[in-house]
């Protein structure tokens, strides 16, 4: 009697639309993927959470604990979700990671078409994946490919013809139109590792301490940030180690108080020709850097999705990483999603400091703006 009483005592099962579950289909939320599924009586189908189809009416869903429970309602899979297979992110993700090795497999660049029947899709579908994926499109790339064979080559002391045709070029000439680029300088000054190439430099004290100055003959190629001047310079030696190192004189110290003032008052802004070397994706990161006002902070996600790359926030982080730039191209600017600092090349504290700077400026710029 006492277990007639007790199951008897046990509560109903959550209408649909009230079970925490039903809340993760509504967001289509892939980290629910494999924890359980959902059936839709009026389509007759079964699915995974994070289903890309039409929200059904919660009255005619059940949610299964298991894979198996799911089919037991006799129901056939999705087929946009696939819920017997991988999830369409991971099929993207793998059909994605295999056109990338036909592209760095490949003596020539693969023409779009190609690439795209290969992975059995459009080839309007497929570049728009792969660009959400990787952050390039196809194109971009294979040309990224290809710069990266020819700095391996040239690194490794073969001729700049070798180097040229070895990583796919058809012809010098079209090497040559886009090396300067693609290198940062000459083939041949690449090769060598940039001897021959002078570097100005100067060192100088800030209210968020030592900061280095470096140009090349295209403009500055380089402001650091520490503690240690001495380390600022090894630092510098490290990134243009075959360069010929040149002290600044007066007028370049100049240069250096300019770029001072620019760390106590960033809002002044600095107009400098910039010599900025990285990959494809890094410069379109570094010049939506650019592009953020002195005073507002944007997220990873934000930048990635600006960049037309929405799923790459850690490639952007990477290129935050990468920028040889403070504040120039201000990626201490850049936060989590959740408003946390994450990091920062030149210190965290740095980082705070400079936004707390901006954030200073913005507010006495809106104070003085309405007393006008």
């Amino acid at each position: 009697m006492f277990i007639a009483l007790a199951k008897h005592l046990q509560p109903a099962p959550l209408p649909v639309a009230h079970d925490p579950r039903w809340a993760r289909i509504v967001a289509r939320d892939k980290s629910a993927d494999g924890a359980f599924w959902y059936s839709v009586a009026t389509t007759g189908v079964y699915c995974r959470p994070s289903c890309p189809s039409r929200r059904a009416n919660p009255a005619n869903v059940q949610l299964h604990d298991t894979l198996q429970a799911a089919k037991a309602t006799g129901f056939r899979p999705c087929r946009r979700c696939n819920p017997d297979g991988p999830s369409l992110e991971a099929a993207n993700a793998a059909m994605v990671a295999d056109a990338c090795r036909r592209i760095e497999e490949s003596e020539d660049e693969p023409l779009l078409a190609e690439l795209a029947a290969a992975a059995g899709r459009s080839p309007g579908y497929f570049h728009r994946v792969f660009k959400a994926i990787t952050g390039l499109t196809p194109k971009d790339y294979a040309a990224a490919r290809r710069a990266a064979r020819v700095r391996q080559g040239l690194e490794d002391g073969a001729s700049v013809t070798a180097a040229i045709y070895d990583a796919g070029f058809n012809s010098s000439g079209r090497f040559y139109e886009k090396s300067t680029g693609m290198l940062g300088m000459t083939p041949t000054r690449y090769r060598s590792g940039g001897t021959n190439e002078d570097i100005r430099f100067a060192v100088g004290e800030s209210s968020l301490g030592a900061i280095l100055v470096a140009s090349s003959r295209k403009g500055v190629a380089s402001i650091l940030l520490g503690d240690d001047p001495d380390a600022l310079v090894r630092d510098l030696q490290d990134r243009f180690p075959k360069a010929r190192l040149i002290g600044g004189d007066r007028d370049y110290e100049a240069l250096v108080s300019r770029v001072v003032g620019l760390v106590e008052a960033p809002a002044l802004g600095l107009d400098l020709p910039l010599d900025v070397r990285g990959t494809a994706f890094q410069q379109r990161v570094w010049q939506a850097l650019r592009d953020i006002p002195a005073g507002r902070t944007v997220s990873y996600a934000e930048i990635a999705g600006g960049v037309g790359a929405p799923k790459a926030t850690r490639a952007v982080a990477a290129a935050c990483a990468a920028n040889a730039h403070a504040v120039v191209i201000p990626c201490h600017r850049v936060i989590r999603k959740d408003g946390a600092l994450s990091g920062y090349a030149w210190g965290a504290e740095r980082k705070r400091a400079l936004l707390d700077r901006e954030a200073g400026e913005a507010a006495d710029n809106a104070h003085r703006s309405s007393r006008a």
